[in-house]
């Protein structure tokens, strides 16, 4: 590729100056000689192919309920919350949207996992992957439902990453805006490096452990 840049050395300096962890540098690196090599990320019809062998609801029995609320016991309902609704006309998490009777996503979110905690006696916790953009506003709204607890964190920050230029592949520099220089992303990463999945863990060890 000519005249583009292929030394990821500018950008992993601006990645360790935001103090961002090596394993997403090192991810990030990857994903970034992909690109350099020329992968476009698509992928045809053909090579995903169609899903021919779903099983029927109506063919689940006991086994699969007593698994099904085996994991129960140990899922997290996540939820990603790092967007604002600036093509909707909004300045804030597109989450408080209000969309029926007055409630908002988030309202609808919240009364989803009380009912299903309410019907499974499950803890169920629900955490939120907010942005820097997001976080102050969801939480605030979040503590609008009295009663609504857990013994883990409501959300963590999802890690930023830098944009680069098409034309190049060199990282964008935006002095006037500096947060148009980079977009949060890295679901997985993100997540395995989450408090409050690593809080979950320690707790349902626990409990195993004492259940045992």
């Amino acid at each position: 590729m000519t005249q583009q840049v292929t030394n990821f050395a500018p950008i992993e300096y601006k990645m360790r100056a935001a103090g961002l962890p090596q394993i997403f540098i090192d991810t990030f690196h990857f994903y970034y000689g992909q690109l350099a090599g020329g992968a476009n990320g698509y992928i045809t019809r053909a090579d995903a192919g169609p899903v021919n062998a779903i099983p029927d609801y109506d063919d689940l029995g006991p086994r699969e309920l007593a698994a099904g609320q085996d994991a129960l016991e140990r899922t997290i309902v996540l939820k990603l919350n790092g967007g604002l609704g600036t093509s909707m006309g909004m300045n804030g998490p597109k989450s408080l949207l209000v969309v029926k009777d007055g409630l908002s996503f988030l309202d609808i979110i919240v009364r989803q996992v009380q009912y299903l905690r309410r019907t499974t006696g499950v803890r169920l916790p629900l955490v939120f992957m907010n942005s820097f953009n997001t976080r102050e506003a969801t939480l605030a709204a979040l503590t609008g439902h009295t009663g609504f607890t857990q013994e883990i964190p409501w959300d963590f920050v999802q890690h930023k990453e830098p944009k680069i230029w098409k034309a190049d592949l060199a990282p964008v520099t935006w002095p006037a805006d500096p947060e148009k220089n980079g977009r949060h992303r890295d679901t997985v990463i993100s997540t395995l490096r989450s408090s409050p999945v690593a809080c979950w863990s320690s707790c349902w060890r626990t409990a195993t452990s004492t259940l045992l």
